[in-house]
């Protein structure tokens, strides 16, 4: 009975979306100034400040820095106040730093939470090859098959036509062949500039109008990712992707299989996942954060694994609060 309090018993996402609201807050605030740095640098700042007292024992499993690289919340690093329970924490300030920055839309505060030792380590290995869709596909795709396989699994999974179909592309050089693949099967594409947590997600909330997510993003993203899709009852599943000899050579020696296939359950092996994301520009899942008067403006989305319950929240913050919030 006593061991039982150092595991997550409530729904912490409640709290969690406080921790997520700051730091979309302050993010927001740099939204537009060209300068994704300074966007990071608030987001840290506000996430570790309402963090430290937050009902917690974490480590963060998921960051984006180590310690030498300060502000990022690196891995390591102890969160919460010390109290039960004890969790792994994966944390992404601001997934769409560079959307942030420049104006863009589609930006996202985030944070996951599990039991202690459950979430997946990719250490350095920052890539991965990745396909995600909802809970109706879930259990017919395969990320070693071809496209246009997956694309019949899930049109049949979903009922439509693969022309009828909508694949979430993140923008890159190295995901062109995967968009030549969905062009020549007829199906349409949304390409997306940053944020594949975000494109992830999509594939698993009703009325999104996307099907399917491919193509090679962050290692960090996927296991938070994976912490949401437990929740959505949705699957995703990935493969390390080295980016030359050096990264293929720590995988050897860090005992990472690059061909294995991480399914959700590798990446966050419980049953007991916590997610909660905030808007920080208008995306297709969340609007953005909203200033007006003495009241901001977020919009925010909550789940928990265990029982499947998810949320979305719009909230109204007086000013007091925000700044009471996001300082130490």
């Amino acid at each position: 009975m006593q061991v039982a309090s150092y595991l997550p018993n409530r729904n912490l996402a409640l709290e969690l979306v406080r921790v997520t609201e700051a730091a979309a807050i302050s993010a927001a605030r740099e939204q537009g100034r060209g300068d994704k740095h300074l966007v990071d640098q608030a987001a840290v700042d506000a996430m570790r400040a309402v963090l430290s007292r937050t009902d917690l024992d974490g480590i963060v499993v998921i960051g984006e820095g180590e310690k030498d690289e300060a502000p990022m919340l690196y891995n390591g690093e102890r969160v919460g106040n010390g109290n039960p329970p004890q969790v792994d924490v994966a944390v992404d300030p601001v997934d769409g730093t560079r959307l942030t920055a420049e104006g863009k839309g589609g930006a996202l505060a985030v944070i996951a939470l599990a039991e202690k030792g459950s979430m997946y380590a990719p250490g350095s290995l920052v890539y991965m090859d990745k396909i995600a869709v909802g809970e109706e596909a879930a259990g017919t795709i395969d990320i070693d098959a071809p496209v246009l396989h997956n694309l019949k699994q899930v049109g049949k999974a979903v009922g439509k036509e693969i022309n009828e179909l909508t694949v979430v592309i993140l923008e890159r050089p190295r995901n062109n062949d995967y968009i030549r693949q969905v062009r020549e099967a007829g199906a349409r594409i949304s390409l997306i500039a940053d944020g594949d947590i975000q494109g992830a997600i999509t594939t698993a909330i009703r009325g999104n109008g996307i099907d399917l997510m491919l193509g090679i993003g962050g290692s960090p993203e996927a296991v938070t990712t994976a912490c949401a899709m437990a929740a959505l009852r949705g699957e995703i599943q990935c493969k390390l992707w080295p980016r030359d000899d050096v990264e293929r050579t720590y995988a050897r020696e860090h005992g990472h299989d690059l061909n294995r296939v991480l399914t959700t359950k590798d990446l966050v092996d419980s049953d007991n996942t916590f997610f909660a994301a905030t808007g920080v520009t208008t995306g297709a899942l969340l609007r953005g954060v909203r200033f007006g008067g003495i009241h901001t403006s977020t919009h925010s989305v909550i789940m928990r694994s265990e029982s499947g319950t998810v949320r979305f929240i719009e909230a109204d913050h007086r000013v007091e609060w925000v700044e009471g919030a996001i300082k130490p």
